[in-house]
């Protein structure tokens, strides 16, 4: 019954709370097969593989549709920058870096300025304004990452990484506002 009625949920509904819909669903599933027993017949048994062959069928019509969804929905181009930065999805618009913490913030650390040097011949003065604000909000979670545990010897090596990017950070940005005025002149 409980299969059957995803089917008269809103597709919409479905799948913004699916993970919900799957812990119920497993939830249920355990359930009932700890309550078959072995005197069972084996048309209960029947209908609980049926129901998970057609909840199977739900959960993939659904885990398609989210997959086309993500695969078309358009970028902005500060969404590109930060996946470019830290890896597809992982900082979205609200800068939440909550997944930084003390045992990753140097490998974070390092693989923001790898990509900045990999990619800052191609940034726009916008794209500078977005890898500026982006730096700042991986410094204040590292202020926070501080206070948790974070090594001295970690920190050092941030400093480091801090050091290189700034100096490189001002001339690059410098570089792209007079690349965009002589642009502009043209």
């Amino acid at each position: 019954m409980y299969v059957d009625s995803l089917g008269n949920v809103a597709a919409d509904d479905a799948k913004a709370n699916w993970e919900a819909i799957d812990a119920d669903y497993q939830m249920r599933v355990a359930a009932a097969e700890s309550s078959l027993s072995e005197s069972d017949n084996e048309t209960l048994r029947e209908k609980l593989a049926e129901s998970k062959a057609k909840y199977e069928a739900l959960k993939a019509k659904y885990a398609a549709e989210l997959e086309a969804e993500n695969a078309t929905a358009v970028k902005t181009p500060n969404q590109l920058v930060r996946d470019r930065f830290f890896g597809e999805g992982k900082v979205g618009e609200d800068m939440n870096f909550s997944w930084v913490n003390k045992d990753n913030i140097l490998q974070v650390y390092q693989d923001f300025y790898d990509s900045y040097k990999a990619n800052k011949g191609d940034f726009s003065r916008e794209d500078f304004d977005e890898v500026k604000l982006l730096y700042e909000a991986l410094d204040s979670r590292k202020n926070t990452v501080e206070k948790e545990g974070l090594s001295s010897e970690d920190n050092n090596k941030i400093g480091s990484i801090k050091f290189k990017f700034s100096a490189e950070f001002k001339v690059n940005r410098i570089g792209a506002k007079a690349r965009e005025n002589a642009e502009a002149k043209e």
